[in-house]
């Protein structure tokens, strides 16, 4: 059983950052992060392949939001500068042996999540 670790949620005035963290447990996934606001989608945020080489976001946090990973430690980050209140969502980390993927179906693994609220 993979277990998925988050940390880092919390209450942050608009402008403000938060670091989410990740932490898994064996072997190195193809690992993200996913966000789902009160009555809306699950929508995609960002990835990071198990290397660390290659990364993707969303359009919506391209140049506010970094995604990174200590190998050694398991663990992936997501930085997260310049929050807008519309960023207030739980964020979900996620992870997959093989599916480096935008697409919330790819992932076999699933954090319980943690709540980012970003007020105005």
């Amino acid at each position: 059983q993979v277990q998925l670790v988050e940390s880092g949620g919390g209450l942050v005035q608009a402008g403000g950052s938060l670091r989410l963290s990740c932490t898994t447990s064996g072997r190195t996934y193809h690992m993200g992060w996913f966000r789902q606001a009160p009555g809306k989608e699950r929508e995609f945020v960002a990835v990071i392949s198990r290397g660390g080489s290659m990364t993707s976001y969303a359009d919506s946090v391209k140049g506010r939001f970094t995604i990174s990973r200590d190998i050694a430690k398991n663990t992936v980050y997501l930085q997260m500068r310049s929050l807008k209140p519309e960023g207030t969502a739980g964020y979900y980390c996620v992870a997959d042996p093989d599916q480096y993927s935008t697409r919330p179906v790819a992932y076999d693994y699933w954090g319980q999540g943690t709540q980012v609220t970003v007020s105005s």
